[in-house]
């Protein structure tokens, strides 16, 4: 799958986020690589996505200057686990979700009980 067209599934599934989380999305930066650095990787360990910064909570406070939260799709990895091409925006989504849902601070239960894990 070309990057172009993953990535436009990417705005696509932010687009349809719900209203609620816009503000904690709105402060982060939403990546796309092929797959996880060579150096980050651990065994037996399949990452789709992953959520990098403080999440928002209750003491949530971002000291002046520091660099935004990221979200990184990995492009490969996502593509590898569906069966079908077809099955690619969906899965993008719910990596997408499950990683915001990070950012706000949600345990795995929390993402779960959501339908975003």
């Amino acid at each position: 799958m070309p990057l172009s067209a993953f990535e436009e599934m990417v705005v696509d599934a932010l687009d349809s986020l719900p209203d609620w989380v816009l503000p904690v999305v709105n402060e982060i930066a939403v990546l796309v690589e092929d797959e996880q650095a060579e150096s980050e990787r651990r065994p037996g360990v399949l990452l789709l996505g992953l959520y990098r910064g403080v999440p928002r909570t209750s003491h949530y406070g971002r000291a002046p200057g520091t660099l935004p939260d990221t979200i990184t799709l990995y492009r490969i990895p996502i593509v590898e686990v569906c069966a079908r091409i077809e099955d690619v925006p969906a899965r993008v989504r719910t990596v997408l979700v499950h990683e915001v849902g990070h950012a706000m601070g949600m345990s795995e239960t929390e993402l779960r009980e959501l339908g975003w894990a």
